[in-house]
This record gives structure tokens, C-alpha cells and sequence, in this order.
């Protein structure tokens, strides 16, 4: 999604995107600076962990680095 600087320099994050990481006015969100751009997360405190990594095979890949490792 292409998004326009504003002249102070703000974005406006889009109301999908505020609606599906339900952020509203008052929330807070982390911004850092990566090699790729500029990230902005979520740091709702009342955040489930359940399924953010489903589909990342993250689980396939620390079993065979601890199968690896201990060879």
C-alpha cells in the first residue's frame, strides 16, 4: 500500500489495518528503524501470543536445530 508523508512528517496507518490489530486512539505502538524501513507493532499488553507464529514452521526449524546441535 503506497501512503503519502504528510508535511510534519506523519502517516496515517489505515482503518483496516487499526481495525484488524484493534489499535484505537490512546493505544500505544512501538516504531523502530530496520534495515529494510520503518517498523510499527502493536504493544497492546492484553495481546494473545496463541497462533503468531502458525504457518512459520518456526517449531520445524528449533527441533532440527536441537537435533543438529546435539550430534
Amino acid at each position: 500500500m503506497l501512503l503519502k508523508v504528510e508535511e510534519n512528517g506523519q502517516v496515517q496507518i489505515p482503518r483496516a489495518f487499526l481495525d484488524e490489530l484493534k489499535i484505537g486512539p490512546g493505544d500505544e505502538v512501538n516504531v523502530s528503524l530496520t534495515n529494510s524501513g520503518v517498523l510499527i507493532q502493536s504493544v497492546l499488553a492484553n495481546r494473545s501470543l496463541r497462533g503468531m507464529f502458525a504457518g512459520s514452521r518456526m517449531l520445524e526449524m528449533l527441533i532440527e536445530d536441537r537435533t543438529t546441535i546435539s550430534r
